[in-house]
């Protein structure tokens, strides 16, 4: 199959692209300009530039496409940039989708986020503007709902490379956040970790099994861990002893809230209130892809000795 890909540069699109050229898919991606060396030098791929928001440019990215594929997906906003949640995971995807009707790139697989139905912060509300607009057009489509996702970064921004660098390498205690006002939940909200080669094997194997047209599948990996184990995890598989300290939200919260909008502090007040929710999955979305995810272990973890 000929697949048209929106968001192929970033950490998860390098894991897809991989994956896609592995079964044989020739490729066509949306690259912004400057961004060209972010390609991989893979067979049959071709890349078109241009910007999510050129709606030519997407039209030429999906033309003569058997499907599409829509990964992007922001953390923070830069306003300033145009790089809001609204425009990059509502109405870029929106786009594409109408792209994709337009010129018969039938087959649709979205990236979307495990935990959006509680629309509790403009990340989870624009995920799932886009899952429903999706679910309404003509397209077969396929939407993943991933957890965190971890793996050899590439150079790209990720899960635990990044609370590595911003909690487990900082001279201060790692914070295990809680709610109320006594400690005895620190840290305990639970993440399902799945690691990006299985994330784009999903995507892969999805093209090519029917029975998942029409379904939006949660990735997970194989456990669930406390969001203090996990610490403990990157600590460990980096070489390192950490000290970690309950951190009540109801005074970090609002500072978060306040000094989240800057690059350079850790955390954004969504980002604390989506942590505390937890973000497991109730069902296995790989089961219908006969695809086993692998562990959060130390062995998955290895690439973390190499980020010092």
């Amino acid at each position: 199959m000929k697949i048209g890909i929106i968001g192929g540069t970033g950490f998860v699109g390098s894991y897809v692209l991989d994956a896609l050229a592995r079964d044989g898919h020739s490729m066509r991606v949306l690259t912004r300009p400057g961004s060209e060396y972010k390609l991989p030098a893979l067979p049959d791929i071709e890349s078109v530039t241009g910007d999510v928001a050129d709606e030519d440019a997407v039209r030429a990215c999906f033309e003569g496409c058997d499907g599409a594929i829509y990964l992007i997906g922001i953390l923070r906003e830069e306003p300033s940039r145009g790089v809001t949640f609204d425009a990059l995971q509502r109405r870029g995807a929106e786009r594409a989708m109408a792209a994709a009707e337009e010129v018969g790139a039938t087959r649709f697989l979205l990236m979307s986020a495990n935990g959006v139905d509680a629309a509790a912060t403009p990340y989870q509300v624009t995920k799932l503007a886009a899952e429903e607009a999706l679910k309404a057009s003509t397209l077969e489509w396929t939407i993943f709902r991933p957890s965190v996702i971890f793996g050899p970064p590439r150079g790209r921004m990720e899960f635990c490379t990044q609370l590595k660098r911003d909690i487990i390498d900082s001279p201060l205690p790692a914070p295990l956040f809680y709610s109320g006002w006594l400690p005895t939940d620190a840290g305990a909200f639970q993440l399902g970790p799945v690691h990006a080669e299985d994330v784009a094997a999903a995507f892969a194997k999805a093209l090519t099994t029917p029975e998942t047209i029409g379904r939006t599948l949660e990735l997970c990996g194989p456990d669930a861990w406390s969001w203090k184990k996990i610490l403990a995890g990157i600590a460990a598989a980096a070489g390192k002893n950490k000290l970690m300290l309950p951190a009540p939200v109801m005074f970090i919260g609002p500072v978060a809230t306040v000094m989240g909008r800057f690059a350079w502090f850790p955390i954004t007040g969504d980002q604390l209130t989506m942590l505390l929710a937890g973000n497991t999955c109730v069902e296995d979305g790989f089961a219908p892809l006969g695809i086993i995810p692998r562990p959060f272990d130390p062995d998955t973890l290895a690439y973390l000795r190499q980020e010092d």
